[in-house]
């Protein structure tokens, strides 16, 4: 049994940076590949990054150039540096497998770009 906790999301302007952090509980997380999801209020669910166990990544358009996702296998950790950061870029954040499992959506990480 995997759990996941994020961390990172905060208030930013827009143009600015911020890096989220997923902490990963359980065995077999390295062979796992992961991705970054995000919910804006009143819209689905959506994908914005994913990574393999090896590490070869792919990006959500609207966040391609401006978004990193990378692992540190080490640390059962997935990062999403997020650069250049939009309003539209406002959601609440969530890491989970990919695919996605509804076994292991955490609470997210709220991320809220205004000035």
């Amino acid at each position: 049994q995997v759990q996941l906790v994020e961390s990172g999301g905060g208030l930013v302007q827009p143009g600015g940076s911020l890096r989220l952090s997923c902490a990963a509980s359980g065995s077999f997380f390295s062979i796992y590949a992961m991705g970054w999801y995000r919910q804006a209020p009143g819209k689905q669910r959506d994908l914005v990054a994913r990574i393999t166990g090896g590490g070869s990544t792919n990006y959500a358009d609207s966040v391609k150039g401006r978004f990193t996702i990378s692992r540190d296998n080490a640390k059962n950790t997935v990062y999403l540096q997020m650069n250049s950061l939009k309003p539209e870029d406002t959601a609440v954040y969530y890491c989970n497998r990919y695919p996605a499992s509804s076994a292991y959506w955490g609470q997210g990480t709220q991320v809220t770009v205004s000035s």
